[in-house]
C-alpha cells in the first residue's frame, strides 16, 4: 500500500473549524459556551495571580537579601495565600475542562457513530477499502481530537493572556530584555517547523500501522479455531511480522526526526534560564535594581518566551494532532460521500407493488472498474412462486440479492418492490448477535416482543431442538455464534424471518449448509406460510419443485425458464 498523504495545515485548520463550529451550535453548544466562558474567567485569574505572584516573590527575595525579617514572614504568608488561590482555581479550570471535553466527544461520538451507520455506510467502507480502520478512528480519535483541542485551544487563549500580562513586566525590567525574548521565541519557532516538518506525515503513517497491526490480531482472535485446524500459523506469523516491519521502520524515522528535534529544543530550554540573569545580574552587580528583580525577571522571560513557543513546546503533540484531524474528517467525508453515493444513485428501486420486478436492469461492479455484472434483466418475481437463481456468475447472484434490498447503488434500470418489512434476506453466514431468544425472534419492527406460544409454534415447525426453547429460557442472553452449528444458525435466522411475516424471502446459499431433506423441509414451512422463496443456488441445486429458474451467466446474460 502506498504511502498516504496528511492533509495540508490550511485544510486540517479547514477541517477543526468545520467541527468545532458544528458543536457550538448544535443543542449541546449552549452549555458548552457556559464552560467555556467559565474556563476563560478562571484563566484570567490565574494570570493574574500569576503576575501578583511574580511581585511578591521579588519583594520575599529582596526581604531575604536585606535581611528584613518583617518583611519576610510578611511576604512569606502572602506567598503561601497566593499560592493556595491559584491552587483552588487551577483545580477547578482542569475540572471544567475535562467536563467540556467530555460534553463534546459525547455529541462527536453520537454524531459520527450515527453517519457510519446511516445509509449501510459501514458496509460500504468495507466493500470499497475506502476507510481503513474505522473503528479505531470512531473510538481513539475523537477521544483524542476532543481533548487535545480543546487542551490546545486553552493553551493557546493562556499563552496570549500571559504574553499580554508578562509582557509589561518585563519591559518595565528592561526594555531590551522584551526585545531579545520576542526575537529568541520567533526564531525558535521557525527552526523548529523546518526541523519537524516530517512528524505530521510520519505520525498519521503510524496510526494506519499501528492499526492494521491490531486488526490482524483481532483477526487472529476472531478465527482462532480455524487458524488452529488449518495448521496456518506461519504463514500468519508472517503476515504480522510484515505488520510488524512497517510498523517498526515508520517508527524510527519518527525517533530520528524527534531526536534532531530534541537537540535543538533541550537547548533552546535551557538557554531560556540564563539569558535574563545574563543581562540583568550586572544591573544588580552596579546597584541599579534589587536582588529580587533577578529572578522576576527569570520567571517572567521564561513565562513570555514559553507563551510565544508553544510550536516548540508542543510541536511533538500537534504533529500527532493534525494526523488524528485528518484520519477523522476522511471518516466523516467519506460518510457524507457514501450518502451521496446512495442518494445520487441512478439505480431506480422503491416499493410499491406486491411483486417483485426487475426492468432494463444493469448491475456493475462497485468501485472505479464498475464492469458489468448483470445485463438488461426483465423479470418479476409473483407472489407465492419460488424462483431458483443459479449460474456461474457467483457476483451477478450477490449483487442481485443486494440491490433488491436496496445495498447495491451501481447500475441502472428499476426494481419494485413491496416495503422492506415485507422481504426477508438470509444470509449463509447468519446476523445473530448475543441475544435472548425473545429478543432475538421479534422483528425489529414489531410494537411488542413475541409470545412463548409463537416462538414455540414455529421452532417446532422447522424442527429446530434448542435448548433455551426447551428449558422456556427464552429471556436468558445466549452467545448464538458459538452455541449452535451452522445449519442450525440458518434454520434459526428462518424461525426469525418467519415470525416478520414477510411475503419474499431471499436464501443465500443456505443449501450449502443444510442437507436436501432440511432445505426441502424449511421451503415446505415457508409456502404454508405463503412466503415466495427466492434461493440462490450452490450450482449443485436441483430445479425441482421451484416455479421457474433464473441462471446467470458470466458474461452477464441471462436465462429465465418456467418450470
Amino acid at each position: 500500500m502506498a504511502d498516504k498523504k496528511a492533509a495540508s495545515r490550511r485544510e486540517i485548520l479547514r477541517r477543526l473549524n468545520h467541527v468545532l463550529g458544528m458543536f457550538l451550535r448544535s443543542r449541546a453548544g449552549t452549555k458548552a459556551k457556559l464552560l467555556l466562558a467559565t474556563l476563560l474567567g478562571m484563566m484570567l485569574c490565574i494570570n493574574g495571580m500569576n503576575v501578583l505572584n511574580s511581585y511578591v516573590g521579588r519583594d520575599f527575595m529582596s526581604s531575604i537579601e536585606a535581611r528584613d525579617m518583617a518583611g519576610f514572614r510578611h511576604f512569606a504568608w502572602l506567598y503561601l495565600g497566593v499560592f493556595a488561590a491559584s491552587t483552588v482555581v487551577a483545580v477547578f479550570f482542569r475540572f471544567a475542562e475535562e467536563r467540556l471535553a467530555l460534553l463534546w466527544r459525547e455529541w462527536q461520538t453520537q454524531r459520527v457513530a450515527k453517519a457510519y451507520l446511516d445509509r449501510h455506510t459501514y458496509l460500504h467502507f468495507k466493500e470499497t477499502g475506502s476507510i481503513t480502520n474505522p473503528d479505531q478512528r470512531i473510538a481513539e480519535d475523537i477521544r483524542t481530537l476532543t481533548t487535545v483541542t480543546l487542551s490546545f485551544l486553552l493553551m493557546f487563549l493562556n499563552g496570549t493572556f500571559t504574553a499580554i500580562s508578562f509582557s509589561g513586566v518585563l519591559w518595565s525590567i528592561s526594555p531590551p530584555l522584551f526585545a531579545i525574548a520576542m526575537a529568541y521565541a520567533a526564531a525558535g519557532s521557525g527552526l523548529t517547523l523546518w526541523l519537524g516538518r516530517p512528524l505530521m506525515r510520519l505520525n498519521y503513517q503510524q496510526a494506519d500501522r499501528e492499526a492494521d497491526f491490531r486488526s490482524e490480531l483481532i483477526y487472529v482472535h476472531q478465527n482462532a479455531e480455524g487458524l488452529a485446524f488449518t495448521r496456518d500459523e506461519s504463514r500468519m506469523r508472517e503476515r504480522l511480522t510484515r505488520r510488524i516491519d512497517l510498523l517498526v521502520t515508520n517508527f524510527r524515522r519518527i525517533i530520528s526526526v524527534n531526536r534532531n528535534l530534541n537537540f535543538f529544543t533541550t537547548g533552546y530550554n535551557y538557554l531560556i534560564q540564563l539569558i535574563p540573569a545574563l543581562l540583568v545580574a550586572p544591573l544588580f552587580i552596579a546597584g541599579g535594581v534589587e536582588f529580587g528583580v533577578i529572578g522576576q525577571a527569570t520567571m517572567a522571560f521564561g513565562t513570555l518566551v514559553g507563551a510565544f513557543s508553544l510550536i516548540i513546546t508542543q510541536f511533538q503533540s500537534i504533529s500527532s494532532y493534525a494526523s488524528v484531524v485528518t484520519r477523522l474528517s476522511e471518516l466523516v467525508e467519506a460518510s457524507e460521500s457514501a450518502a451521496l453515493r446512495d442518494t445520487a444513485s441512478c439505480l431506480d428501486c422503491r416499493p410499491g407493488t406486491d411483486r417483485i420486478q426487475y426492468a432494463g436492469l444493469e448491475l456493475r461492479a462497485p468501485g472505479s472498474d464498475g464492469h458489468p455484472l448483470l445485463r438488461d434483466l426483465n423479470v418479476t418475481f409473483e407472489p407465492g412462486k419460488s424462483v431458483l437463481v443459479t449460474g456461474s456468475n457467483q457476483a451477478a447472484k450477490l449483487a442481485l440479492f443486494h440491490a433488491t434490498a436496496g445495498l447495491h447503488a451501481s447500475g441502472s434500470g428499476s426494481i419494485l418492490r413491496p416495503p422492506r418489512e415485507q422481504l426477508a434476506f438470509l444470509l449463509e453466514q447468519p446476523y445473530l448477535p448475543p441475544s435472548s431468544l425473545r429478543e432475538l425472534l421479534t422483528p425489529s419492527t414489531a410494537k411488542a416482543p413475541v409470545t412463548d406460544a409463537a416462538m414455540l409454534s414455529v421452532l417446532n415447525e422447522l424442527g429446530l431442538d434448542l435448548v433455551a426453547a426447551r428449558n422456556r429460557d427464552f429471556d436468558t442472553e445466549h452467545p448464538w455464534a458459538s452455541e449452535l452449528s451452522l445449519g442450525d444458525e440458518q434454520t434459526l435466522a428462518v424461525a426469525r424471518a418467519l415470525l416478520a411475516k414477510p411475503r419474499f424471502a431471499f436464501l443465500d446459499h443456505l443449501d450449502s449448509s443444510l442437507n436436501d431433506h432440511e432445505f426441502r423441509d424449511i421451503r415446505r414451512v415457508m409456502a404454508r406460510h405463503r412466503v415466495a422463496c427466492i434461493v440462490l443456488g450452490n450450482g449443485k441445486t436441483a430445479a425441482e419443485g421451484y416455479d421457474a429458474v433464473l441462471e446467470l451467466f458470466a458474461d452477464g446474460s441471462w436465462k429465465w425458464t418456467e418450470c
